[in-house]
């Protein structure tokens, strides 16, 4: 094991040397900051359009039945009235008229009905719009203020909740807890491919014979396996300085929101039992598509068993509303319990605040055997299919084949 340091310092530094690596790490930021842009110019384009509908000039007119339109409101909007529903459709057809607005007796259970020229895709929402302004501005005028305010849904409120007699912000609670699942994700997905075939390199390229000829096979994996760990947490210092930098940078030109973490709370319990389960779960699956690519002849074939992790990984995502607000349900406790499984359960439930400590300690102890378990698997499956270059190492060889 005494070249274990040097195993671990040359991965490190090849890595490192790889525009790849920093093509992967640079490239997540600025495709996540990308994409945000488009989000926020295209939700500013859409709200400034249906900020201005009611406020564009079309000739209309309306036929009320219901008694509730005020025929202020109507003139305001340079509207007028018609005798009847059929007039009103007709002047609409013959061009007459841009719009016209029907209100039926029961307009709580009857649509009311909207006949108008198109005019393109997006401002024909200008119609509805008009029309439902007139209706709103007419009834709250029949009421008192604080009334036509209860009507809009303008009036605000203050939320305190208390446990144990304290006052508790539960959102609030979970954001340092949350990072860890966050981290977790990010590491998995941006550098798992690189776990699953950190030791088919040297197979492809047949020099894995001369490296066991001067290095041990367990210093060489262990070597490797350390590497990527270090690896895993250097690159998401990549991905997350820009985005931060960013952040700060853009936050007034973009208009986004401004959190303040000087009032977080944090909670020592919570947090160092996230950070125990991201490491266990991180060196567990590390271990786990190490063994994976050992046991693997080609890339290719060892990219085929990427997908089955990443379901064990990601697939308990559907059942996030049961992890929330059923934890005592059957199902979540064994996909809690299950090592693969675990992760993303267990994280999310010490996030919000329904893993208990008895039940932390029990799972850590149990991703913390798995986790040795899986690293003794990928020695042992790097020592006998190391040398394996046009086939797959079965588990009858791995378990069963002396060392």
């Amino acid at each position: 094991m005494h070249n274990l340091g040097t195993v671990f310092w040359f991965e490190v530094v090849r890595t490192l040397k790889k525009k790849s690596f920093w093509l992967a790490s640079l490239l997540f930021p600025v495709v996540i900051a990308a994409v945000a842009g488009i989000i926020f110019f295209s939700n500013k384009a859409t709200n400034e359009a249906s900020s201005n509908t009611d406020k564009q000039k079309f000739s209309f007119a309306v036929k009320d039945e219901s008694g509730l339109v005020n025929p202020l409101f109507v003139k305001a909007f340079n509207g007028k009235e018609v005798t009847s529903r059929a007039q009103g459709v007709a002047d609409v057809k013959t061009g007459k008229l841009d719009a016209f607005f029907y209100y039926p007796k029961q307009v709580t259970t009857t649509k009311i009905e909207v006949y108008a020229k198109d005019v393109g895709l997006f401002d024909n929402g200008r119609y509805d719009a008009v029309a439902k302004s007139i209706l709103t501005q007419s009834v709250a005028s029949t009421v008192s203020a604080g009334t036509a305010s209860v009507l809009k849904n303008e009036v605000q409120s203050s939320v305190t909740t208390y446990r144990d007699g304290a006052p508790y912000n539960g959102f609030m609670e979970m954001i340092a807890p949350a990072l860890f699942l966050v981290l977790f994700y990010l590491m998995i997905v941006t550098f798992g491919n690189q776990m699953l075939n950190a030791t088919i390199e040297e197979k492809e390229n047949r020099v894995i014979e001369m490296i066991l000829t001067t290095i041990n096979a367990k210093a060489l994996i262990i070597g490797k396996i350390l590497s990527l760990i270090v690896l895993g947490f250097l690159q998401i210092l990549v991905v997350m300085v820009p985005l931060l930098i960013g952040y700060f940078l853009l936050r007034d030109s973009f208009s986004l929101p401004n959190v303040d973490l000087t009032h977080l709370p944090l909670d020592p319990q919570r947090i160092l039992i996230g950070f125990a389960i991201f490491a266990l779960s991180f060196m567990m699956f590390t271990g786990l598509l190490v063994a994976i690519g050992a046991a693997a002849p080609t890339a290719k074939e060892a990219g085929s068993f990427f997908g089955v992790v990443m379901l064990f990984i990601f697939g308990p995502l559907y059942a996030v509303s049961l992890f929330v607000s059923s934890p005592e349900m059957p199902i979540v406790q064994f996909l809690s319990y299950f090592p693969f499984t675990a992760p993303i359960p267990l994280m999310l439930r010490n996030a919000v605040g329904n893993l208990e400590l008895w039940q932390a300690l029990i799972s850590c102890a149990i991703l913390a055997v798995t986790a040795f378990a899986v690293m003794l698997l990928a020695v042992r499956t790097f020592r006998y299919g190391a040398l394996e270059y046009d086939r797959r190492l079965g588990l009858k060889e791995i378990f069963v084949r002396k060392a």
